[in-house]
């Protein structure tokens, strides 16, 4: 049984699709991000980084993993599933993985920052993290105009770019044009195990699809408190 420390964020999504990917039995334990329960004593004893995700390993001594893509290597290597074991297939998917977790999450994530919650509009750091996080994306769509997925077979990678480049709406990128991204984000969403997991651990307002009314605008009040923590 893994319990999984998580909140409704892209990183936390990563999380709970590999759980359902791998059919791995799993407890969930929401973390209150606005109430600040990630800065919790005994939550930092589990993450001294005091973020989410975070899993406990209850078969394996109560092994505890925080950072969202040492969870999903984790995940791959324990179940032997989504991701290879041999060197060069292992590396593959480990390097898109690395993109995600060194450019399209950072980038996108400050796209969020200065477009969507802070107070002040300063134009030119915008432009910046869209412009970037866009870059990244013609990356992806490039590699996937002569690859189904990004690593070879289905893996942990796919699963890492897809939870952050599905809210492109709400970071404010424009994807139009890249017709082999739109391809894959769609075998992705036909997928169930994506689809349960981005439910995990409550639903949120849809930022693929809703990104202005009374919903966006409280998300976005929360998410620039939770910015203060």
């Amino acid at each position: 049984m893994i319990d999984l420390y998580t909140a409704p964020t892209p990183n936390g999504w990563k999380a709970s699709i590999t759980l359902e990917e791998l059919e791995l039995p799993y407890e969930v334990h929401v973390i209150n991000l606005m109430a600040g329960d990630q800065k919790q004593p005994e939550y930092l004893k589990l993450n001294p980084n005091g973020r989410i995700p975070t899993i406990v390993d209850r078969d394996a001594d109560n092994f505890a993993v925080f950072e969202s893509g040492a969870i999903l290597i984790y995940l791959a290597e324990k179940t032997g599933r989504l991701m290879p074991s041999d060197p060069k297939g292992r590396s593959l998917v480990i390097q898109w993985l690395m993109f995600q977790m060194g450019g399209i999450g950072p980038m996108m994530g400050q796209a969020n920052v200065f477009f969507r919650y802070f107070p002040e509009k300063i134009q030119s750091a915008i432009d910046r993290y869209q412009n970037e996080s866009r870059r990244l994306f013609e990356v992806l769509n490039t590699r996937l105009a002569d690859h189904q997925w990004l690593a070879g077979g289905y893996s942990i990678a796919d699963i890492a770019n897809w939870s952050w480049v599905r809210t492109y709406k709400w970071s404010g990128v424009n994807i139009d044009g890249l017709d082999h991204l739109r391809r894959w984000m769609d075998a992705m969403s036909a997928r169930p195990a994506c689809q349960k997991g981005v439910a995990v651990p409550f639903k949120i307002p849809n930022l693929t699809d809703q990104t202005e009314g009374d919903a966006a605008k409280e998300f976005a009040k929360n998410a620039q408190t939770i910015l203060q923590k």
